[in-house]
């Protein structure tokens, strides 16, 4: 059972993003002064009483002028009411009703969803009346006077809502998998969302920055549901500058933080860049299991050897993310679309993955007795006494040693290799973490181990 939305229309500059992130209890929607700043659908979760909802902000309304994205915009937000149970309709209540208000009025007049005018930018309680007054006009019934900044009246203006909102009970426990969309600006990401969808769900343009929030959309595929997270473009740090896409970008880090799995997707003309090596290494960081997806695979001129020779470019560019599945397809026309999924199930899958400590010691003493820890300088050999998982997502793993300054990287990376071969992890980073441990409290810890079993 889906959740009933809500959509906030209105023109531009009016609150809506403000208003959305009120209800919402949380500031998500991209709040900027300045036109035009939000473009596709953002859906986040409310509640009032007890009516579980989801608000679903969209672009400025502008009729009668068709330059560079109001197109785009007016088919998001006409797509928003097709679907919700009822429409706040945002005014600004500071500027006063003008002729936009009056076009929107109109068109919202012919809709089958209910409309709620919500007076915005009423701060003054005292005054917020005489605000709202002139915009019984409209011909929508009572107009609310709210602050979105300030949550002023916006409790009235819930009160009268929830009479529209059927009630939602027994929702089922979510099994969904958080994915996140990231890349270089241009590289096919709202392209790739929208094939998965089957819609025009994210505005697609050659003009870079067009995606600005971090977009929400759910699909399901056998029984499982995906939420995709599409996001902004990532330019360098130097390109960037304080504004809207400083914003998005923000955004973007916050979706690889909430996911569960992240596809990286890179443009296959372009090849890897520094760029795409540093989006590699921030998922890593955070711990994210990965999909490296190469996008735009139709446009690149193929012999039998080209496959084989773009993946050892990957080795070479992205080998600290060598775990991941590598994915060829083309966002236009749907090449392997599908097989992304099969990929992000099965990481998801690993990233949560247990296992028991017997099996982990088991990898450990195979992968000594073919190469034993090195010695120091001061002829003082390290020894690795046991191992145990301790978290995961990512999967974590604590490697208790007599000092675990004499282990050099390379071994380090020996032993991670031995997990991954011995063990799969296919799909997400691993940790190691060694802890040096005095032998009187590693047989302590055996002895205790020992009763417990």
């Amino acid at each position: 059972m889906k959740l009933p939305i809500v959509a906030i229309i209105g023109r531009p500059n009016v609150g809506k993003s403000t208003l959305v992130n009120r209800l919402a209890g949380e500031q998500t929607a991209i709040v900027y002064d300045e036109p035009g700043v939000t473009r596709d659908r953002t859906y986040l979760p409310s509640y009032w009483r007890d009516r579980d909802f989801l608000v679903v902000d969209t672009g400025g309304l502008v009729f009668n002028d068709d330059s560079e994205f109001l197109p785009h915009i007016r088919e998001q937000a006409i797509a928003a009411l097709s679907e919700a149970c009822a429409a706040i309709f945002v005014v600004d209540g500071r500027t006063g009703l003008i002729s936009a208000d009056e076009e929107i009025a109109e068109f919202l007049r012919h809709q089958k969803v209910p409309v709620l005018v919500a007076v915005n930018k009423c701060e003054s309680p005292e005054q917020g009346l005489a605000q709202a007054a002139e915009f019984w006009s409209l011909g929508l019934g009572q107009p609310y006077p709210i602050s979105a900044i300030h949550g002023s009246g916006t409790g009235e203006l819930l009160d009268a809502l929830v009479e529209h909102i059927p009630l939602v009970v027994d929702m089922p426990e979510s099994n969904e998998i958080r994915v996140a969309i990231v890349g270089r600006p241009n590289v096919g990401k709202s392209s790739l969302l929208n094939t998965f969808v089957g819609e025009n769900r994210a505005i697609v343009s050659p003009i870079s920055g067009t995606t600005r929030d971090a977009i929400d959309t759910f699909i399901e595929r056998d029984g499982q549901t995906f939420r995709l997270i599409d996001t902004a473009g990532i330019r360098k740090k130097k390109h960037i500058d304080y504004g809207t896409e400083f914003f998005s970008i923000n955004r973007a880090f916050k979706a690889i933080r909430r996911a569960d799995v992240v596809l990286l997707v890179i443009d296959a003309l372009d090849g890897v860049t520094e760029q795409d090596q540093k989006l590699a290494g921030r998922i890593i960081d955070e711990g994210k299991a990965c999909v490296v997806v190469v996008n735009k695979w139709d446009a690149v001129e193929k012999d039998s050897y080209t496959v084989y020779d773009y993946q050892k470019v990957l080795q070479q560019r992205l080998h600290f993310t060598e775990w991941s599945e590598t994915v060829f397809v083309s966002a236009v026309t749907g090449q392997r679309v599908e097989k992304i999924l099969e990929f992000v199930v099965q990481a998801a899958q690993e990233h949560k993955r247990r296992v028991s400590t017997s099996v982990i010691n088991e990898v450990l003493e195979e992968a000594i007795s073919w190469h034993s820890a090195p010695v120091s300088r001061s002829g003082k050999q390290g020894k690795i006494y046991y191992g145990t998982q301790v978290a995961i997502a990512p999967p974590t793993i604590a490697l208790f040693v007599n000092d675990a300054k004499r282990f050099s990287d390379n071994y380090r990376r020996y032993i991670e290799r031995q997990f991954r071969q011995q063990l799969g992890f296919k799909g997400t980073p691993i940790r190691l973490l060694w802890r040096s441990k005095k032998v009187r409290e590693v047989e302590g810890a055996t002895i205790n181990r020992a009763t417990r079993v």
